[in-house]
């Protein structure tokens, strides 16, 4: 359902004056020589360096994502083993990111602190993915493994991908008061065509920033070689991509440990499809889809690094508002001569504040890093399914079997989360030892509102309130027990409150003997985490080693058979059913051949290695959602202008399914070449050459659905073979 709002209008207003502009080119960022030099910021809510950091996470900066020719967020996670990204290469594409074995709404997205929209399928027609961040907009990405809902509350239960959006002072160093950048891209891997502008200025109190990009293209290539035009068929479907974005900010400092920030932003996909392999000309002949997704933002916020108050060294706070939409229309020709069109619409709106204190202080010989906040989401969320058939004699029928359209599966939900949290970083013994126990409470109410199109399809069903509160405590430590080495631990539980769509699950159908009823009595899904590491950190070297177990309870299976009820419908409900584990172990380590010896001065290497094996304890079967055993290892040599890089990504066959008709692709290695060139001042190109050896491979998280061993069209999963990628970028 379209809601235009002036939030919408005043982003997308401001895009066509500048898509003609196209190409943004990236502040230049600082080399950072080793994984574990990095600060990051979301695993603690404090700027720390990794490997002050009791848990495992990743930092991946900007000159990565440019040097690496990162465009979507496949990309973004290629050389990152325990993590990868589900897609539906059929038709829908790209979805969310999977850690360590959980996927979906299980994983928190965020940008700039603000959580991005959830997942929603249901059948064939619809599914609302989580890929509403344009990457050329960022300027850095940190990604926690495992819980982290101590710190960020719900959906944090197998982790957080945080988003960080570029600022105006990222473009205007060294004393600079203006900026203007253009890029130029193009992807082979879906032909694709990309470019940026963006333009920065300040002064002595005020500054700003608007970048603005715009993308387009066609599918994402397999190495299928069957063309047909029906259900045979394993080449890609036909689509035609269309994208841009926007983001600007406005930053007014009125003292040099203060500032105001004003950011709009905004994001735009289209994608049409010809779904050939959906025809089985039996009873489908033809088949278009339409489908389009936005997502806007407006967000005010305020930072003091100096407070000076009892109760705060530094604070922080942010108002926002945000809205998404996807839209999904499907136009299917039939054999007995009929057309049949649908349309699904899932909406999310969204206000929130959020506010965070720090303080330092000491007691006696240990030292605190003391850190709270709230957070106050308030959420509207609509879906709906509408559709029509046109009957061979011309009649028109809303009825397309099983569904009188139009539908809501859940009926319009409003929830409200509301999490205070707070955590001390504690340093003992000169600062060896560290300690960072932490805590959160969230406050979770869903209020649903039955409208006449839920109630119309769910005649008498009595929809359910609830009300949760989840205590969420963490405890982590670091011990650094010699100069370069360092031992980490950390216990950590997470949470996610039942979802709207699972409380009250609506649906009844007469005819086909089913019908879906609410289940008031859903209990959040919760884990128990722990995990051990050992660090190593020299001017030459780095190795980090891990280990993590994780316990997860009351699971919920979405529209479980439960039994038949007195008119004799087949009763569906949610229901939390199943406990599970997961446990592995990861490896990340590199060398700096330079600091070894002057002969091999701007020579590297780095590797990286993730095992994990996961169990469904309620079925006693292996977990279908968790990735075999990935690596990856590159070699790297880098001069003051110029630098190339040589990188390889490799799997192992997936072995343990919980089925034994299940599809297990085979293991794989590719080969990625690299190269960036700084030609002149302000000017640079970077050219890539992935899958070298053309290899037909399949990625695991490319399967969402059920696919058999003797399946036909397993091809249809490849990844695209031998294919090129460069950009242009040039700044003054």
């Amino acid at each position: 359902m379209n809601r235009p709002t002036a939030l919408s209008l005043a982003v997308w207003l401001a895009l066509p004056f500048a898509a003609h502009a196209a190409a943004p080119a990236s502040p230049d960022a600082d080399a950072a020589a080793r994984d574990f030099d990095r600060v990051q910021v979301t695993a603690t809510r404090t700027e720390r360096a990794l490997s002050d950091v009791a848990a495992t996470v990743d930092v991946i900066d900007r000159e990565q994502l440019d040097n690496h020719l990162v465009r979507d967020i496949k990309d973004l996670v290629r050389y990152e083993p325990g993590i990868s990204v589900t897609s539906s290469p059929a038709r829908f594409g790209l979805g969310g990111f999977r850690i360590r074995g959980l996927d979906g709404n299980r994983v928190l997205i965020q940008t700039d602190g603000i959580a991005m929209p959830k997942a929603f399928s249901i059948g064939s027609f619809s599914d609302a993915n989580r890929n509403f961040t344009d990457l050329e907009t960022l300027k850095r990405v940190e990604i926690v493994r495992g819980p982290a809902s101590a710190l960020y509350g719900s959906d944090a239960l197998g982790g957080v991908v945080a988003f960080v959006t570029k600022d105006p002072a990222d473009y205007l160093k060294d004393d600079k008061h203006s900026y203007v950048g253009l890029k130029f891209g193009y992807d082979g891997e879906w032909n694709g065509l990309l470019g940026s502008a963006t333009a920065a200025f300040g002064g002595e109190r005020w500054s700003g920033m608007v970048n603005v990009n715009h993308r387009q293209g066609q599918e994402t290539e397999s190495m299928g070689e069957v063309r047909s035009k029906d259900r045979t068929r394993t080449a890609a479907n036909p689509q035609d991509r269309d994208g841009r974005s926007v983001l600007s900010k406005l930053v007014y400092a009125p003292s040099d440990d203060q500032r105001f920030r004003l950011t709009v932003e905004g994001n735009e996909d289209s994608v049409d499809t010809d779904v050939l392999s959906a025809i089985d000309r039996t009873t489908t002949t033809g088949m278009q889809a339409r489908d389009h997704q936005t997502r806007a933002r407006v967000s005010f916020a305020h930072e003091m690094d100096n407070v000076g108050a009892a109760f705060a060294d530094s604070l922080s706070w942010q108002l926002y508002r945000q809205d998404s939409e996807t839209t999904q229309r499907t136009d299917e020709a039939r054999a007995n001569r009929s057309t049949r069109h649908r349309e699904f619409n899932f909406d999310q709106r969204v206000y929130g504040l959020q506010a965070a204190f720090h303080k330092a202080l000491e007691t006696g010989s240990v030292e605190h890093a003391l850190t709270y906040g709230f957070d106050g989401t308030w959420t509207e969320t609509r879906q709906k399914r509408d559709g029509y058939q046109v009957l061979a004699n011309g009649q028109v029928s809303t009825t397309i079997l099983p569904d009188a359209f139009p539908v809501r599966d859940f009926p319009i939900s409003k929830t409200t989360e509301l999490g205070l949290y707070v955590q001390d970083e504690m340093r003992f013994a000169d600062g060896r030892f560290s300690l960072v126990p932490g805590v959160r409470v969230d406050h979770y109410e869903l209020r649903p509102d039955v409208d006449p199109i839920f109630a119309a399809d769910n005649s008498g069903m009595a929809v359910s309130d609830l009300t949760k509160t989840s205590v969420s405590p963490k405890l982590g430590m670091v011990w650094r027990f010699a100069d370069d080495w360092s031992l980490f631990a950390g216990y950590s539980h997470g949470f996610r409150s039942p979802p709207y769509n699972d409380v009250n699950l609506g649906f009844t159908n007469v005819m086909f003997g089913y019908t879906a009823i609410p289940n008031p009595d859903l209990k959040p899904e919760t884990s128990d985490g722990l995990e051990l590491g050992l660090r190593f950190l020299s001017p030459a070297a780095y190795v980090s080693l891990s280990g993590y177990y994780n316990d997860y309870k009351d699971f919920i299976e979405s529209q479980r058979q439960v039994g038949v009820n007195a008119q004799g419908l087949i009763v569906f409900q949610s229901q939390n059913i199943a406990d599970a584990e997961i446990y592995g172990a990861e490896l990340k380590a590199g060398v700096d051949f330079g600091e070894l010896s002057a002969a091999m001065a701007g020579w590297s290497l780095n590797g990286a290695v993730a095992w994990s094996r996961g169990t469904d304890k309620t079925a006693d079967v292996p977990l279908a959602s968790i990735d075999p055993l990935r690596g990856m290892l590159g070699v790297a040599y880098d001069r003051d202008s110029w630098g190339v890089e040589l990188a390889g990504s490799f799997a192992q066959r997936k072995d343990r399914m919980p089925t034994p008709t299940a599809f297990r692709p085979a293991g794989y290695g590719v080969l990625d070449l690299m190269a960036h060139w700084d030609f002149a001042p302000g000017a640079k190109i970077n050219v890539g050459v992935f899958n070298l050896g053309d290899r037909k491979y399949i990625d695991y998280s490319s399967i969402t659905s059920t696919l058999a061993t003797n399946s036909t069209v397993t091809d249809r999963y490849t990844n695209p073979g031998r294919n090129v990628s460069a950009s242009l970028a040039v700044s003054w």
